[in-house]
């Protein structure tokens, strides 16, 4: 097992330094001058002179050759430091701080509606096999993987705020105006759940042992939820793990739909300002997430089936 997690550590680590290349290079070819752009806002629109654009990229460091750049990002970073906005000089950590909550309660929320849908959902289609339930269960999936997030989170918006009034448009902080935006986000992934869970459940109902637990008389709903369940949650808990990466990239259009604060408002805002530390820096945070979320779900995976190999799981 430590061996395993050993090994996975080292990719993991190949994999962020990639990462970090990647993110750095993305901002550093964007077309246009972000010394003239940030200057130009901070002038109410006019052209600012060359003496100030010159005097803003010295400052900045954007002279400096791009090794020298990525070098300088990174040695920072390792100290804990993603640099300072280009606006207002507030701290990109400070930022990304205040916005992580909001989106990552948004997320942890989406994810709990997907389970709380797809698993019974998931496990009533797979008994159900062939039967109303079932191809009732399966069309709704079907739906729930049609349904574009911003497109159902205006239709929740009109029904349940506007016509019904029982649930806030927009805003943030307390209980109901995190439900819309909670179903928006977690309908799409309980689709994927519901359709995964249902054809593991019916390999697994399949199993010999499953037949040898009936035959001694065990009654169905323990042979199900107890027997049947566990195993079939397996290949369940990779795709929620990695799905609920997706999940915060979902939440940058539901931030914007609902109006809500969050990491997806401060990227969309700090693209279109060119405030190029704070994208760099929360491209950075997002990617580690996505790599630290694959890093616990394959250990976990791991801990749960100990017959998993690393040469096996990189297959």
């Amino acid at each position: 097992m430590w061996k395993f997690v050993l090994r996975r550590s080292v990719t993991s680590l190949f994999v962020l330094f990639g990462v970090s290349v990647l993110t750095f290079l993305m901002v550093f070819f964007t077309p246009g001058d972000p010394a003239e752009t940030i200057l130009r806002q901070q002038m109410g629109g006019r052209t600012p002179p060359d003496a100030a654009i010159e005097q803003f990229r010295i400052e900045q460091g954007l002279n400096d050759p791009i090794l020298v750049q990525y070098g300088d990002w990174v040695a920072n970073i390792l100290q804990g430091d993603l640099g300072q906005s280009y606006h207002n000089d507030a701290s990109v950590v400070q930022l990304i701080f205040e916005n992580l909550w909001p989106t990552f309660e948004l997320a942890l929320a989406g994810l709990f509606v997907a389970l709380v849908i797809a698993v019974p959902t998931g496990v009533i289609s797979a008994v159900h096999k062939g039967g109303r339930l079932d191809y009732g269960s399966q069309l709704a999936a079907l739906l729930g993987l049609s349904m574009p997030n911003f497109w159902l989170g205006y239709l929740l918006m009109l029904v349940f705020a506007i016509q019904l009034g029982v649930l806030p448009t927009s805003g943030y902080g307390t209980a109901d105006q995190l439900v819309l935006p909670a179903i928006t986000l977690g309908t799409g992934m309980a689709a994927i759940v519901t359709r995964l869970l249902r054809s593991s459940m019916l390999e697994v109902l399949d199993e010999e042992y499953i037949r040898t637990a009936r035959s001694k008389g065990l009654r169905e709903r323990i042979v199900v939820y107890k027997h049947a369940l566990r195993n079939a949650l397996i290949p369940v808990i990779t795709i929620v793990g990695l799905q609920f990466g997706y999940l915060l990239n979902g939440a940058v259009i539901i931030e914007m739909v609902f109006q809500r604060p969050g990491l997806g408002r401060l990227l969309i805002d700090s693209i279109f300002a060119r405030d190029y530390p704070i994208v760099q820096g929360l491209v950075l945070v997002i990617a580690v997430f996505f790599v630290v979320t694959n890093f616990l779900v394959d250990v976990t995976y791991r801990y749960v089936d100990p017959r998993i190999s690393f040469e096996g799981a990189s297959k």
